[in-house]
């Protein structure tokens, strides 16, 4: 376990708690963690709200399997529920266990040290390795399949709008030519390829394959459409006074987790509407002001906290009876988030 923990090093780890464990003061309050991980933050969590239950949420099976010893090694096994799903089955795995509302959730998005560690994953363009880039390694889809079969139309669109590549169309262009001499399976490949496409004069500081690949994993999990669809389905479940957590790692994570909360924090009229009716009257409390970011220190101790934005809001009253429809129509929608940006 010791090796455990110096890999896994929680991104603002004090500030997360801190927003969290206010809201799990009274016996039997319970926190979802939607991206359990290697359980770095459900164990400060566990510490710091003696009355809570965590239930934690991870499709990656090998992760969870992890956490859970880590969990019990801490002394909180008592007190945490594993569950091996998405988290866009959010509503499913409550309902379950038949718990109606909670005191606060919590998401930490994007890859987790594990993920991003292993090298036989293709998660990296680090490491030489299959390109699977699965989080959960049941699921059929792999980024081998996405290379393999989508035509140069569809890959553009994903490089364009999951990785906002400059270069997206000249970059699915080559994927298609190169594919039908010889497969892409390996990250190195898909390296050396997309190496080969951007110009060296347009090239931002770093490996010029990086967008690719976010946008691969992206696609690969479906992450942003179960962000989506999973962020109503939270609200839905939040008890008055219960709190939303969210760490994103890039811009589109961001932006979906803006939005969705701005929804709540402004009220829903008219501008100079002399009187604001109740039920168009703010939801949300916001406890942050706008994203927080690493500061230096952060930075020095986890270079990987250089892109994180950390937010989070309340629910201050009981949602409105049209928001609850919206929510809901919202968390039963397939493909959200390419219904709300168009393609």
């Amino acid at each position: 376990m010791n090796d455990l923990n110096a890999i896994h090093q929680p991104v603002l780890l004090e500030e997360c708690v801190g927003l969290i464990a206010p809201a799990l003061r009274n016996p039997g309050s319970v926190v979802v963690d939607c991206t359990l991980g290697l359980a770095g933050h459900a164990c400060a969590v566990l510490a710091a709200a003696p009355q809570a239950h965590l239930i934690g949420i991870d499709r990656d099976a090998e992760a969870l399997a992890l956490a859970t010893e880590r969990i019990r090694d801490a002394g909180f096994a008592d007190r945490f529920t594993p569950v091996h799903a998405a988290f866009d089955q959010f509503g499913d795995v409550l309902a379950e266990r038949g718990i109606a509302h909670v005191q606060a959730s919590f998401m930490d998005l994007g890859l987790s040290s594990l993920q991003i560690d292993e090298t036989d994953r293709g998660f990296s363009y680090a490491h030489d390795s299959p390109l699977d880039m699965r989080m959960d390694t049941g699921q059929s889809l792999t980024a081998r399949a996405v290379l393999a079969s989508y035509d140069v139309e569809r890959l553009t669109w994903i490089f364009r709008t999951y990785g906002e590549e400059r270069f997206a169309r000249p970059i699915a262009r080559a994927i298609v030519r190169s594919r039908e001499e010889e497969p892409l399976v390996s990250s190195g490949q898909l390296d050396r390829l997309v190496d080969g496409v951007v110009p060296r004069a347009h090239r931002a500081p770093g490996n010029p394959a990086k967008r690719v690949f976010q946008a691969l994993r992206i696609e690969v999990n479906g992450e942003l459409d179960k962000l989506a669809g999973t962020l109503p389905q939270i609200a839905l479940h939040l008890a008055v006074g219960g709190r939303l957590v969210v760490e994103s790692y890039h811009s589109l994570e961001d932006k979906t987790v803006k939005s969705f909360m701005n929804q709540g924090l402004h009220a829903d009229v008219p501008v100079g509407l002399p009187v604001i009716p109740d039920e168009d009257q703010p939801f949300f409390e916001p406890l942050t002001r706008g994203a927080i970011k690493a500061d230096p220190r952060e930075l020095a101790i986890n270079p990987r906290a250089a892109s994180v934005r950390l937010r989070a809001v309340a629910l201050s009253r009981p949602i409105p009876p049209r928001f609850i429809k919206r929510f809901t129509q919202a968390a039963q929608a397939d493909d959200t988030y390419r219904a709300g940006i168009g393609r």
